[in-house]
């Protein structure tokens, strides 16, 4: 069932990104990559998704900026945010800001899909 699940990925780190998108396509995810907070802002426009996966750290506005501006746009979207710079206490302020959870980088596959199937199980069950 997970084959029209949406997904956004937004991670200024091109190489990491675009990894972490073809293992989650292959797995049948739909996915679409913002490098920026700005970007991932603008993909909402157009279309809808049904879950974010947001880096915290980037040049610009970061995760923590960019969370809260997501729920304003759709408000029930489920966001799991990574970092490989960040602390438990910077996933924690973002848990207050509505993400669903967060993840430490190295991210490892098995687990996203883990967070994922948790935070949309009506979708990849």
């Amino acid at each position: 069932m997970n084959s029209k699940l949406k997904i956004l990925l937004v991670d200024d780190e091109q190489e990491f990104v675009v990894t972490l998108a073809e293992r989650l396509e292959l797995r049948g995810y739909q996915v679409h990559i913002a490098e920026d907070g700005e970007t991932a802002l603008a993909c909402f426009e157009p279309q809808a998704f049904d879950l974010v996966v947001l880096d915290l750290m980037m040049p610009g506005i970061g995760g923590l900026e960019v969370l809260p501006r997501l729920k304003e746009i759709q408000p029930d979207i489920p966001v799991i945010l990574f970092t490989g710079h960040g602390s438990t206490r910077e996933g924690m302020e973002g848990m207050r800001l509505g993400a669903f959870d967060y993840l430490m980088k190295p991210l490892h596959i098995e687990e996203l899909i883990r967070k994922i199937r948790e935070a949309v199980p009506s979708r990849t069950s």
